[in-house]
C-alpha cells in the first residue's frame, strides 16, 4: 500500500517540465553542502576513488569517470535522437524553420566564446572558450514552464530548438576540440563497428540485444580511441532505425532527465569551496564563463537573430517580441549541466575545475533570476 500511494506523486512529478530544473537545483544543494561539512572530503574522495580493475580494462576508472564518460554517452544518445527527429520532421526539418534557431544558436555560442577570449587570451584558461557557449537545455524549459503563460508557445518552441543546436554545436566542438591524441586502431575498430550497424539497417535486420551490444563495443572503442566517448552516444543514434526513434526516446527520456542528469549533479559539484571562494570568483576564468552565460547568449542570440530578419531571411515565431525573444537568450544563458561536463574536458587540474563550476553556477543562478525578472516584466504579449 505505501507504495502504491507513492507511484502517483511521483508520476505526477515526473509528468510536470519543471521537475527536471528542481531535481537539478535540489542535486547541486545537496552535493555541495555534503561536500562542505566537516567530513565532506570523504564524500568528494568517494567520487575520484580510483578503480584499479576498470584500470586494467581500459574502462573509466573512478566513479566519476564512470558518470562522464558512460553515463553521460546515454545522455547524448538521447540527444543525437532529439536533433536527428527534429531535422527530419520539427522545427529544423526545412531551411525556412531552421533559419532562425540555427543563427540564434550560432551568435548564442561565437559571441559567449568571443567575451572569455577577451579576458583569457593567453592565459593558461584559455582553453576554456566553449564553457560558456553551451545551453542546458532541460534546465532552461524547466525555468520557461515556471512563467507559465508569460513564454508563449511559440518562444518556447523556438528555444528547444535553438537548444538542440546548441547540443549539436558543443558535440562537435567536444569532438575536434576536447579529445585526446588519436588511437588509430580504436578508430578503425569504431568505423568497422558504425559499418556492421549501418549493414544491419540495411538489411533491415530487427533491432535487437546484437545492436545493443554493438553499441557498448562501439562506446568502448571511441572511448580508447581518443575521441570523447560521449560522441559514441551522437554516432549511435544516427543508426538507430528511424522507425524507432519516438519509441526509444520515450523509453530513455525518464531515466536520463530523473536519473543520469540528477547523478551528473551530484558527481560534479562535489566542490569544497576555498577560504578565498570570492577571490576564486574575481579570476579572469570566472569573469570569462558568467559573463559569457549571463551577457554573451542573450547579446549573441538577439544579435543573429535580428540581422536574420531585417535582411528578411526569417520571422520572428508568432506572437513573439524582441523583448521576449532578449528572454530566451536569458534562459539560454543558464549552462549548468553542458558547461560544467566541457569545463571538466577543458581542465585537468582540481582546483581549475571547481572555480570553472563555480562560476558556471552563478552565471546559471544569475541567468535563472534575469530571465524570470526579464520575462516577467515583459508580460505576455511584450512590450
Amino acid at each position: 500500500m505505501p507504495l502504491r500511494r507513492l507511484k502517483k506523486p511521483i508520476q505526477l512529478f515526473t509528468q510536470d517540465s519543471r521537475s527536471v530544473g528542481i531535481l537539478l537545483l535540489a542535486c547541486t544543494a545537496i552535493s555541495l553542502l555534503i561536500a562542505n561539512l566537516p567530513q565532506g572530503i570523504g564524500y568528494v574522495n568517494f567520487w575520484n576513488r580510483e578503480i584499479e580493475w576498470l584500470h586494467t580494462f581500459h574502462l573509466p576508472h573512478s566513479p566519476l569517470h564512470l558518470v562522464n564518460d558512460g553515463l553521460m554517452a546515454v545522455f547524448f544518445f538521447l540527444a543525437g535522437m532529439e536533433i536527428r527527429q527534429e531535422m527530419q520532421e520539427g522545427e529544423l526539418s526545412t531551411l525556412n524553420k531552421a533559419a532562425l534557431p540555427v543563427a540564434a544558436a550560432v551568435g548564442g555560442m561565437i559571441v559567449p566564446a568571443i567575451l572569455y577570449i577577451l579576458f583569457n587570451k593567453g592565459t593558461e584558461y584559455s582553453g576554456g572558450w566553449a564553457i560558456p557557449a553551451s545551453t542546458d537545455i532541460a534546465f532552461s524549459l524547466g525555468v520557461a514552464s515556471l512563467l507559465g503563460k508569460r513564454v508563449p508557445v511559440t518562444l518556447k518552441i523556438f528555444l528547444t530548438a535553438l537548444a538542440i543546436i546548441d547540443d549539436l554545436g558543443a558535440i562537435i566542438i567536444i569532438a575536434l576540440f576536447y579529445g585526446e591524441p588519436v588511437k588509430a586502431f580504436y578508430l578503425l575498430g569504431a568505423v568497422a563497428i558504425i559499418l556492421i550497424l549501418h549493414l544491419l539497417n540495411r538489411q533491415k535486420v530487427k533491432f535487437s540485444i546484437l545492436h545493443i551490444l554493438f553499441g557498448l563495443l562501439l562506446w568502448y572503442a571511441i572511448f580508447n580511441s581518443g575521441i570523447h566517448a560521449t560522441v559514441a552516444g551522437v554516432i549511435f543514434a544516427l543508426l538507430i532505425p528511424r522507425r524507432l526513434l519516438g519509441h526509444i526516446r520515450h523509453q530513455l527520456h525518464h531515466p536520463v532527465n530523473f536519473i543520469i542528469i540528477p547523478v551528473f549533479a551530484l558527481a560534479n559539484t562535489a566542490i569544497i569551496f576555498p577560504e578565498n571562494a570570492g577571490t576564486a570568483l574575481t579570476s579572469s576564468l570566472s569573469w570569462g564563463i558568467i559573463l559569457g552565460l549571463v551577457l554573451g547568449k542573450p547579446i549573441g542570440i538577439f544579435l543573429a537573430s535580428y540581422l536574420l530578419v531585417q535582411k528578411k531571411k526569417a520571422e520572428l515565431p508568432e506572437g513573439v517580441s524582441w523583448m521576449q525573444l532578449t528572454g530566451a537568450g536569458f534562459l539560454a544563458g543558464i549552462g549548468f549541466t553542458m558547461s560544467i561536463f566541457i569545463a571538466m574536458l577543458a581542465f585537468s587540474q582540481p582546483a581549475v575545475q571547481d572555480i570553472a563550476k563555480v562560476a558556471v553556477l552563478v552565471a546559471s543562478l544569475v541567468a535563472i533570476i534575469c530571465s524570470i525578472i526579464w520575462l516577467r516584466l515583459m508580460g505576455r504579449k511584450g512590450k
